[in-house]
């Protein structure tokens, strides 16, 4: 099935904003005669006002004028001369222009499929918080499935419960569970909540005067609304992926076939700019390293000439270049302000690893030593960070510094490698790129077992509490020994403690989980370090 194609921008745009007017200005009409029905009375031949027809029709519901008539005990003619029944009708009860204005918007806002906005009811709302909706619908295609509502679409929904609120105190409980509840027309009695016809939808549209780019009238394909608001959301962080799509209910192939290729001219525009940039990036990284291992501009000008051509550099340059006035940490740029990396007259903002892959760097001999600090970084880095995301980061920076490093000569590293301390001090890092070293803890070999004085018989060697044999342990500030299952039974008596988890735990540290203690091997827990003192070894 080929893919629907969205919307353009401006098409996108005005039906959007008439949708909205719509529904805007039917609810301050609805707020303004919910208020004139509070102010009202009873209406009378004599006093026939707005105020008291609003108070009239709200209780009577969505009644014509021969209901009116009927209930007045007047004739028809005398209501119909006097006249502004249609008006409250349409102001009180939503009528099938704002139902389908409602309809139309709430699927520009959440994107759901056409068939399951039509047959949502008010149970399938959950209300999650004062801002989160969770709402279940049946997709024709599939079957039940439920999404968090976006907030636009969250507060639309709670205006539509409210301006039908009215309306469906007088509907039938069948009609009245119905999300999309409405009369056929102001001033008519029948209820509907059906699914709107397309001609009725065609007819709105020529009402409403709206039109496509072409000048003709806008087809409005509630599918294509969908398309489009898939098509308008945020892209950037999809990579094809099931977690990453757009729709969770998606997966990554039909999200790719019949929404991610369905784009505007402005989102094709940009994608042919992404691909353009990741080719050039590519390419730039195909050159080979500029590394001169003669430090003369005639080594210079011999073995690179398409460098020298493609930045078009004169004599003061490539002088400036080979001199170290043009240095930078890892290399000397060509040009820091040709906007390669930041917009062109701005200086370079690159992080130093970045000059590793870029075509604009000359490496020379007097680099060697910040080379060879960026490597132990590397290093570093590789041994505290996942493999994966390492590869991600610094992976092609790494497989570049090697190849720079194997131009120079050994002598010269290892001249260079005699001021490399191996330390994050040595290179401008910023705090959140700057490695952690963990401490050493040297290795405290295990004491022979001694007995317990006390009880010889119970100990044994392969006890897991840690006072058995003399290591660290802990006390609580009540001066109670803390004991674990699998050590209670041998520790000796003449301490006097307590073997009752509730009786050792300092007051909200104990839980119903935690019954095994610190020197139980079954457990992880800590004791917070303001009531832990260090213990003297068993004796």
């Amino acid at each position: 099935m080929q893919a629907l194609p969205p919307y353009s921008e401006s098409e996108w745009g005005r039906l959007t904003a008439t949708c909205r007017a719509i529904v805007d200005e039917s609810y301050a009409a609805h707020r303004e005669a919910l208020t004139a029905a509070v102010h009202g009375k009873p209406p009378t031949v004599g006093e026939w006002t707005g105020d008291n027809l609003a108070w009239l029709l709200a209780r009577l519901g969505p009644v014509g004028t021969p209901g009116v008539a009927d209930h007045l005990g007047c004739s028809l003619n005398a209501v119909q001369k006097r006249g502004g029944i249609p008006a409250a009708n349409a102001a009180l009860f939503p009528h099938l222009a704002t139902v389908l204005a409602y309809r139309l918007l709430f699927g520009v806002y959440s994107g759901i499929v056409p068939d399951g906005i039509d047959d949502l009811t008010v149970e399938d709302i959950d209300w999650a918080g004062d801002s989160t909706v969770l709402l279940s619908y049946i997709k024709g295609r599939t079957a039940a499935e439920s999404v968090n509502l976006p907030r636009k679409a969250g507060r639309l929904l709670e205006q539509w419960l409210a301006h039908s609120q009215l309306l469906r105190s007088h509907a039938p409980p069948e009609k009245a569970r119905q999300l999309w509840l409405g009369v056929t027309r102001p001033g008519c009695a029948g209820f509907f909540s059906r699914p709107i016809h397309r001609n009725a939808v065609k007819a709105w549209t020529l009402q409403r005067g709206l039109t496509d780019d072409d000048g003709k009238a806008l087809k409005i394909h509630r599918g294509r609304i969908r398309t489009t608001h898939l098509a308008m959301r945020d892209r950037r962080v999809w990579n094809g992926q099931g977690r990453a799509t757009i729709d969770p209910n998606h997966s990554p192939q039909v999200e790719g076939d019949h929404y991610l290729t369905a784009t505007t001219p402005s989102q094709q525009q940009a994608m042919e700019a992404l691909v353009e940039d990741a080719q050039h990036d590519l390419l730039q990284r195909a050159y080979p390293p500029t590394v001169v291992t003669d430090e003369d501009v005639a080594a210079l000008a011999r073995d690179y000439p398409q460098l020298i051509n493609a930045l078009r550099l004169d004599d003061t340059v490539i002088a400036e270049l080979i001199g170290g006035e043009r240095d930078v940490f890892t290399a000397a740029c060509a040009d820091q302000l040709s906007g390669l990396h930041s917009p062109k007259g701005k200086p370079c903002p690159a992080r130093p690893w970045v000059c590793l892959l870029c075509p604009l760097a000359v490496f020379a001999p007097r680099h060697a030593a910040n080379l060879l600090r960026l490597k132990a970084f590397f290093s570093r880095q590789w041994q505290q960070m996942p493999s994966a995301q390492f590869m991600a980061v610094f992976g092609p920076y790494s497989q570049r510094i090697v190849q720079v490093l194997d131009r120079f000569d050994p002598a010269v590293l290892t001249e260079a490698a005699r001021d490399v301390g191996d330390h994050d001090d040595e290179l401008p890092l910023r705090p959140e790129e700057r490695t952690r070293r963990l401490p050493r803890t040297p290795s405290v070999p295990r004491p022979p077992h001694r007995p317990s004085p006390a009880s010889t018989s119970a100990a044994r060697p392969d006890s897991p509490c840690p006072r058995e044999y003399g290591g660290p342990s802990s006390k609580t500030t009540s001066g109670t020994w803390p004991r674990s299952s699998a050590c209670r039974s041998h520790w000796p008596s003449s301490t006097g403690a307590s073997t009752s988890p509730r009786s050792t735990m300092p007051a909200g540290d104990w839980s119903r989980r935690s019954w095994s203690w610190p020197c139980s091997p079954r457990t992880t827990r800590r004791w917070p370090r303001s009531r832990v003192l260090t213990a003297p070894r068993c004796t």
